[in-house]
């Protein structure tokens, strides 16, 4: 099968190439994806550079890329969840970095699977799972949202605008910071802009007319800002900064699990959640996919074709 691969940890984006390699083993309990589309996110290039290598176990060459959509055409022992033909979507994250999605085939985990939303186009599906379950752990820890006002720091990226729509589809009046050139795009999704830079706090308290309910972060470096708008008994999260366990928020790093991924699949299906795809590329431009991702200006999701 044709991938992108890469042989050693770097930052030179260009070490990505493509070539042919043997189709992954099918273990038990997992299926063999014909990979239609792979969501990039920053993760891929983090772990090109050996980011996560002090935590994560790597087996060069790697295969790039934790996010897959595709077509079942071989399954494991003990697969009964899904058959051949199966139109499927999953975070395929494993335990060691190696085999990933950037390929023409990927073995995936049936735990992490799920059945794709008819909604959805292939590129579109591919870059729900880790995006989307990151968004959805950060809301689900804030708990009850309906009637409350959830503000959300990074309304406006990758994981932001979904947990904008999770959150609105639960009832929640949303205040979302953004660039100006993006508080159209929220308000498409439901959120009301409030523009970043100074005198933020005094916005947000302006617009929630007092504090706020609940704060999921999903940029970083936000925590005063947080502590200074959030009631006092108030819920908070973030995906960026661990620090907010010190003053009785969350910290979420998600994991594969097929289940939480379906839950974003009937989001999708029920049209309360859509996936804004932003460029598309194929196996051999995975390091301008990566430039786009690492440019932090891009709006919605990069997807490679292969």
């Amino acid at each position: 099968m044709r991938a992108a691969v890469y042989d050693h940890f770097t930052t030179d984006l260009d070490a990505v190439t493509v070539r042919d390699l043997p189709d992954p083993k099918l273990a038990p309990a997992s299926v063999l994806i014909e990979v239609k589309a792979a969501g990039v996110n920053p993760v891929d290039w983090k772990l090109m550079a050996g980011g996560l290598d002090a935590i994560m176990p790597t087996q060069f060459p790697v295969v790039p890329g934790w996010d897959v959509a595709g077509v079942v055409i071989a399954t494991g022992f003990d697969t009964p969840e899904f058959q051949v033909g199966d139109e499927v979507l999953a975070y395929a994250r494993k335990d060691t970095v190696g085999e990933g999605t950037f390929a023409e085939r990927a073995v995936v985990p049936v735990r992490a699977v799920a059945h794709k939303p008819a909604s959805l186009s292939w590129e579109q599906a591919a870059g729900l799972p880790l995006a989307g379950g990151t968004a959805l752990r950060a809301i689900d820890v804030l708990g009850d949202l309906a009637g409350r006002t959830l503000l959300i720091h990074g309304a406006a990226g990758g994981v932001g605008s979904f947990g904008v729509q999770i959150a609105v589809a639960r009832g929640a009046r949303v205040l979302g910071t953004a660039s100006p050139k993006n508080h159209d795009y929220l308000r498409s999704l439901g959120a009301e802009p409030i523009k970043y830079g100074d005198g933020l706090v005094d916005r947000i308290r302006a617009a929630a007319d007092g504090p706020v309910d609940a704060v999921a972060d999903f940029v970083g470096d936000q925590l005063a800002t947080t502590l200074a708008v959030l009631r006092a008994d108030g819920p908070h999260s973030s995906i960026a900064d661990g620090s907010v366990v010190e003053h009785g928020g969350q910290y979420v790093w998600v994991r594969p699990d097929g289940t939480e991924t379906a839950r974003l699949a009937q989001l999708a299906d029920d049209g309360k959640l859509t996936v804004d795809v932003a460029g598309t590329f194929g196996l051999d431009q995975v390091a301008e996919a990566f430039r786009q991702s690492q440019s932090g200006h891009v709006r919605g999701k990069l997807v490679i074709v292969p």
